[in-house]
């Protein structure tokens, strides 16, 4: 359950930029407002506005680094709480929790690249010698 101060109690909306920092998917409120601006952030399958109030019971979609996260609004804090305080802000739907697994799984699966930026004069020369062989 959510432990709930004084001040919390009279919040009914808040600020979609500061709940998702709030709730800690984003660092800053900034990154909140950039992601929210270039359509990252959805309520009900609509963009928003990083002003949009969000009220407990909103369906809100996040995309973050190819992620994707789905999950009901259950409380409303404009304070950034701890972490456990702060997952107990919202409810991951089960399908949203599934997908995001099975893409992580298929992430770390997949073969690590061998250059990382620019090939050193070894490298080049190796790869040079195998384009070279008939």
């Amino acid at each position: 359950m959510v432990a709930v101060s004084s001040e919390d109690v009279a919040v009914t909306a808040v600020r979609a930029d500061k709940w998702l920092w709030a709730a800690r998917f984003f660092k800053t409120r900034g990154l909140a407002v950039e992601a929210i601006d270039k359509g990252h952030v959805r309520l009900g399958g609509e963009r928003i506005k990083p002003s949009r109030s969000l009220r407990a019971g909103d369906t809100l979609t996040v995309h973050r680094e190819g992620l994707a996260w789905t999950f009901t609004v259950r409380a409303l804090s404009e304070r950034r709480l701890s972490a456990p305080l702060a997952a107990a802000l919202y409810e991951e739907t089960a399908d949203s929790l599934a997908a995001r697994q099975t893409l992580i799984e298929q992430r770390r699966a997949q073969p690590v690249p061998r250059f990382h930026g620019r090939p050193t004069k070894r490298d080049r020369r190796a790869l040079e010698d195998f384009l070279s062989e008939p």
